[in-house]
């Protein structure tokens, strides 16, 4: 049986602008993920990110696996099948907030068990279990109107990771949060992805970020985006964020910066410490 777990071939995407002219987006888009095999021989999920300028097509890419765009040209297949729709094999986490605003936060992490039919106490368990988590105790009945951001972002991905999706879809879910937030978030992120096994495709224009979180880097050119290369990051796991000041992550760093920089064209990347 195959462990590829999710497959772009010759994905192409063009869009039609107000004053009708057409732009492409996405040209030959091809990526194969596969899982990797556990010592208990079950299957373990990567963390792929996807880098690249400004405007390239990484949000493309996501909404095509996520189902949520149809691609001009090409296949996207997950598991093997087409993606012709959403699916719940499919979460994903986005750069807006995107709670619900009339539902607290033990509701809004409940609720795609609630959609499932999950028995009462099971959903109970699971919602504790990941409030728990997340960081997020003391504030179980709280209203998203009155949390910061990043608790905002914990209670999308507690969200997601509720219903126990096998590919987790974030598009620049840290991109609004101050630094130090973010170093929090990419954390509590790592470790939670080590507990749920799933596949993670993860976007960001923020070169750092995607060396400290990555298994792999996928490089996208200006647009139309295209891959222009797949980096393999040798760090082991877990990782701690001292990583980031080593030599070998500085040069890795650098080798990624300048590949984005001689596909740029005129999109911009960043570089964080």
């Amino acid at each position: 049986m195959s462990n590829i777990k999710i497959q772009l071939r010759g994905v192409g995407r063009t869009f039609v602008a107000r004053d009708g002219s057409r732009v492409q987006a996405l040209r030959d888009v091809n990526m194969e993920i596969a899982d990797e095999v556990g010592l208990d021989g079950g299957d373990i999920g990567e963390f792929r990110v996807i880098l690249g300028p400004s405007g390239c097509g990484k949000s493309t890419v996501l909404r095509a696996i996520a189902g949520l765009d149809v691609p001009d040209l090409g296949d996207v297949l997950v598991n093997g099948r087409k993606v012709t729709g959403p699916g719940a094999e499919r979460g994903m986490v986005f750069q807006k907030y995107t709670s619900f605003a009339w539902l607290t936060v033990s509701q809004n992490i409940a609720y795609g068990l609630d959609l499932k039919g999950t028995p009462e106490a099971e959903k109970q368990k699971i919602v504790s279990h990941l409030i728990e988590a997340t960081g997020l105790r003391g504030f179980e009945n709280a209203y998203p109107r009155t949390l910061s951001g990043g608790m905002q972002q914990r209670v999308a991905i507690a969200r997601t990771l509720a219903v126990r999706p096998q590919v987790i879809l974030m598009d620049e879910p840290f991109g609004a949060l101050d630094a130090q937030t973010r170093n929090d978030m990419q954390d509590l992120l790592m470790r939670m992805w080590a507990e749920s096994a799933a596949t993670v495709l993860f976007v960001t224009h923020d070169v750092a970020e995607a060396v400290y979180l990555a298994d792999r880097i996928y490089i996208m050119s200006s647009r139309p985006g295209t891959i222009i290369e797949e980096i393999h990051v040798p760090f082991p796991r877990p990782r701690e964020e001292s990583i980031k000041h080593s030599t070998a992550f500085e040069q890795l760093e650098e080798h990624v910066l300048a590949r984005l920089r001689s596909a740029a064209g005129h999109g911009q990347v960043r570089v964080t410490v």
